[in-house]
């Protein structure tokens, strides 16, 4: 069991030991990394940019089609008011001359009678 305990020490300081004489040499590569993530990060948060604001246009753009057919529901909803009111009206312009109709009808009767 001693001899074990002291592989995996040995076999820890040989891993410490290995990690430490490579971290100097990469340490110098790093900034020019840091300045090509920065401008791919750059380039990848412009092209996100482009791609909300043509979404954005193409969204408004749908918005105002269902505006305009909207309005021009509502447009021909209201000429067929205008339709139903003006028949409603003719109607009852027909109803009232009915009645006047009848009524000088009655007025005759009246006079025959007397």
């Amino acid at each position: 069991m001693n001899k074990l305990l002291i592989a995996l020490i040995a076999g820890a300081f040989a891993v410490v030991a290995s990690a430490q004489t490579t971290a100097p040499a990469a340490a110098p590569a790093a900034p020019a990394m840091k300045a090509e993530v920065k401008k791919d990060e750059a380039k990848a948060e412009k092209a996100e940019a482009k791609a909300d604001v043509k979404k954005a246009k193409a969204e408004a753009k749908m918005h105002k089609k269902v505006a305009k057919a909207d309005m021009k529901k509502e447009g021909a909803k209201a000429d067929m008011k205008m339709e139903t009111a003006k028949q409603d009206a003719k109607k009852d312009e027909a109803k009232a001359d009915m009645k006047k109709e009848v009524a000088k009808a009655d007025a005759k009767k009246d006079q025959a009678k007397k």
